[in-house]
This record gives C-alpha cells, sequence and structure tokens, in this order.
C-alpha cells in the first residue's frame, strides 16, 4: 500500500481561524487606548486590581504629558500589531514542508491505518494512539523530533494509530466505533504482527479511548500522556466556558453533522486568547532559515491541520465528558459496560504535564487514583511540548523508553 503523507498547501493562510486570532489580538492591544481616555476623565473603573498598584499607576499617569504618552501608547500598539502580522507573513511563505516518508501500513480500516515503525525489531510492542482531533503525526513530527523514530531508535518496536479524517465509512461514528470498530481490532492486529501482548500509549483524548481496552485485554503495559478523565477537576472552568458555548456549538454539529476545524480551533484559542500573538511576534525576530524557525513552522503546520469531529462524538465530548463528568462519575459506557479504570491490571504510567494549559493536571492526575498499579511522573513540560519541544528529550523520552523496556518485556 503507497505511503500517505499529510498534503500541505503550496502557501498557508495563517494560524486557524486568522480573524479570530488578528481580532482577539488587536480588541486587547486597542483597549489601551480606550482605557487611557477613561483614566484622564476619572471614569476607569478598577476592578480585581491590586490597590497599591492601582495608586501607584494613577500617581505615575499624573506626572507624564497626556498627549505624549498617549502618542507613544499609539506608537507601542502600532509597533506590536506590525510585528504580529509579520510573523505571520513570515510563516505563510516560509519554505519547510514535512517530506517524512510513512514507514508501512501493518492494518488499515476505512480512514484510519496502523504505521509499523519498528520492522524486525525484537523489542517491546508498544502502539501510540493520538487524539480524534489533531493529526497523528505530531508523535512523528520531524526526522529529529519523532516519539515513535525515538522509540524505534531504543529498541522498542513502536506502532502508531493515525484516525486521519472522518471518511464515508465513519462519518456517522460515535466513540464506541472507533474504540470497539477501529482501536480493537488495531490492537489485535498489532498483537498478531508482534507475537506478544503490546504496550498502550495514549495521548490526550487517545488516552482516555485506550482505557476501555486496557480494562478488557490482555496490554503489557498502559501509558497515559496528558490524559483527561475528571473533566471538573478544575472547578468546572473548561465546563462551564463550553456550556456558555453549547448552544452554538450544538446547533452548528446539528447543521453540519460534524464539528468543523475552525471551531475546534476557536475552543482551543479562548484557552489563551493571546496565545497566537506571543508565538508569531517571537517568531518574527527568528532568522528564517534557523532551525528555530523550522521547528516553529512544523509545529504550527500541525497544530493547523486539524481535522472534523463527527456529530456523535462531538456530542459525546461535550455533552458526556464536560457536561456530565460522565468518565470520572463512572457513568461512561463503551461497549455497554462503565469504563473503570481500577479494572486495568497491566503497569500503569501516568504522565501529567505540570504545564499543561489544554488538559488540567488535576484532570490527568484523577488517574493516579483510580488505576490499581500507578506511577505518576509530572514533567516540566507543557501538553504539546512533551512530544515537540526540544527538551522532550531529555525530560521525558528516555525515561519514558526505559520504563516501557522495563514494563513491557516479554
Amino acid at each position: 500500500m503507497p505511503a500517505r503523507t499529510p498534503v500541505q498547501a503550496p502557501l498557508r493562510l495563517g494560524p486557524k481561524p486568522l480573524p479570530l486570532h488578528l481580532g482577539m489580538a488587536l480588541s486587547v492591544w486597542l483597549s489601551s487606548l480606550a482605557a487611557l481616555r477613561l483614566s484622564r476623565s476619572g471614569s476607569l473603573t478598577w476592578r480585581h486590581a491590586d490597590r497599591a498598584q492601582t495608586t501607584a499607576l494613577q500617581g505615575a499617569l499624573a506626572q507624564v504629558d497626556p498627549e505624549a504618552l498617549a502618542r507613544a501608547l499609539g506608537a507601542e500598539t502600532a509597533g506590536r500589531i506590525g510585528t504580529f502580522l509579520e510573523g505571520i507573513e513570515g510563516y505563510c511563505a516560509h519554505p519547510y514542508r514535512r517530506r517524512l516518508e510513512d514507514p508501512p501500513v501493518l492494518w488499515q480500516a476505512g480512514t484510519t491505518r496502523v504505521l509499523a515503525f519498528g520492522g524486525e525489531t525484537a523489542g517491546a510492542p508498544v502502539l501510540l494512539v493520538p487524539s480524534l482531533i489533531n493529526r497523528a503525526y505530531i508523535l512523528d513530527l520531524t526526522a529529529g523530533r519523532s516519539f515513535a523514530r525515538y522509540l524505534r531508535e531504543r529498541g522498542l518496536r513502536p506502532y502508531l494509530l493515525d484516525w486521519a479524517a472522518p471518511g464515508a465509512d465513519e462519518r456517522a461514528f460515535g466513540l464506541d466505533d472507533y474504540i470497539m470498530g477501529r482501536l480493537a481490532p488495531a490492537l489485535e492486529a498489532v498483537r498478531r504482527d508482534a507475537g506478544r501482548p503490546v504496550a498502550l500509549a495514549g495521548y490526550c483524548m487517545g488516552g482516555t479511548m485506550v482505557l476501555p481496552l486496557a480494562a478488557r485485554k490482555d496490554v503489557a503495559a498502559l501509558v497515559l500522556l496528558a490524559t483527561p478523565w475528571d473533566f471538573w477537576a478544575d472547578g468546572r472552568h473548561q465546563a462551564r466556558l463550553i456550556a456558555a458555548h453549547l448552544p452554538g456549538l450544538s446547533a452548528l454539529i446539528d447543521g453540519m453533522e460534524q464539528l468543523p476545524p475552525d471551531a475546534l480551533q476557536a475552543m482551543f484559542a479562548a484557552l489563551d486568547p493571546l496565545l497566537a500573538a506571543r508565538k508569531f511576534t517571537a517568531f518574527a525576530a527568528l532568522p528564517p532559515a534557523s532551525a528555530a524557525a523550522r521547528n516553529f513552522v512544523a509545529l504550527e503546520d500541525w497544530l493547523n491541520d486539524v481535522v472534523p469531529l463527527t456529530g456523535p462524538v462531538a456530542r459525546a465530548c461535550l455533552q458526556d465528558w464536560y457536561g456530565a463528568n460522565a468518565p470520572a462519575r463512572g457513568n461512561w459506557l463503551v461497549g455497554g459496560e462503565a469504563v473503570r479504570p481500577e479494572r486495568v491490571r497491566a503497569p500503569s504510567l501516568n504522565i501529567v504535564p505540570a504545564r499543561d494549559r489544554i488538559v488540567p493536571p488535576a484532570s490527568a492526575e484523577a488517574l493516579s487514583e483510580a488505576l490499581s498499579d500507578v506511577e505518576t511522573w509530572r514533567p516540566p513540560l507543557g501538553h504539546i511540548g512533551m512530544m515537540a519541544s526540544p527538551r522532550a528529550k531529555r525530560l521525558l523520552w528516555r525515561k519514558l523508553a526505559d520504563w516501557i523496556s522495563a514494563h513491557a518485556s516479554a
């Protein structure tokens, strides 16, 4: 079967959805000019501010020429907007394109396939399971930043589950269809190929999805990487944010029979409205030919290569997971059975990135309380950084490869 690699457009259109990122940055930066005018008239209301800092700031404002300050503030705002746009333009025109060849396809059903990275390696087999939302190649990003290829270098036998975008066969899939109809047979195919029990390693939503099988199947070991479980553990902050947008999201899902990529990107952007502005402002200062610039573009290409969620999966995530906290409350059913992490008998490793802003650490920590035989690591990395940052290999991958080798050996 021919290798399949992600198709990149000749010219990028910027971080998606671009109007939203531009609008959020402009609204914040331009609000400073409005706040300055209000402060002059005495009508600016200082809420949730430290009183001493407020007094000091008001005193400092009184000591400067208002017109000079307004000009300086306007120039700073214009400069920030200009640098942000420069970074976006540099990203759109950057020559980097991902051209890694895929390894052989071991198994495929519909658009879902398993890539075999290990070849005839005799090491412990491990099936890497990413989220349904983003493309699987975050685990095989570049030649120098590929978690899957690194595990092979360390003597393991990695396989990567690539969900891909829903095709005609998956258009009406729910979580049961993906887990029992795709993941379960994929795991069995890997077991047959390796001739021994397989370690399961789930990343983000992929970790949540491997738990039902880890509780039922004979797996060699279980690795959970930034896996959400208790969706109310952060004080229901994310759940409330989603609930506020649920009517609009539900209407969108009903109309399109899916949750489209731009809607998913907008939800992620809401977690940190100025993240894109900070990233692309910093990127504008990088030499285009530098390794740092290429690494930035590689990761941004992946971030913008989002696939839609099918309608049933989107409803389950928004309503059952975030809305009702069904997994942590024992009400999430897969194949007619409640998913119980305590039924997992394999040695388990729960990796909770300390700097995760996508999956609140408390949400993932809940699995350390539920699993019966578990170690918990808290590396000083972010949700995506644990798979893509320059420090990931040193702070996590080496130790993780050793753990899998020790706990998943025949």
